[in-house]
């Protein structure tokens, strides 16, 4: 039985997340590539914060990662609450990357 196993590739380049519409279909691309729920988004900044965002359809659970990939906070945030998120505000800046999603 052959198998195709998708990933977010850590190891290659970032790229920046344009849109704030962009956030609900890169979150869905990569759960759908991968079986897993949710997708790893980075603000470029001092610090690199990590986030893991899941998107339900009345909101969005948003889990801030430690260096190991486990989740130091979560919040589960409705639509109009997560526009003022710190990850909308890394958008907005220009800030907010995620990894291409591969075979």
């Amino acid at each position: 039985m052959l198998s195709t196993e998708h990933r977010q590739r850590t190891d290659q380049p970032m790229f920046r997340v344009a849109q704030a519409g962009d956030i609900e279909y890169l979150v869905k691309e990569c759960e759908v590539l991968t079986g897993h729920a949710g997708r790893t988004f980075v603000i470029a900044g001092a610090e690199r914060l990590t986030y893991r965002l899941q998107w339900h359809a009345l909101g969005c659970k948003v889990q801030r990662l430690g260096d190991d990939d486990k989740a130091l906070s979560t919040q589960f945030l409705l639509l109009p609450e997560f526009h003022d998120h710190s990850l909308c505000e890394a958008l907005r800046a220009g800030q907010l990357y995620t990894h291409p999603v591969t075979r």
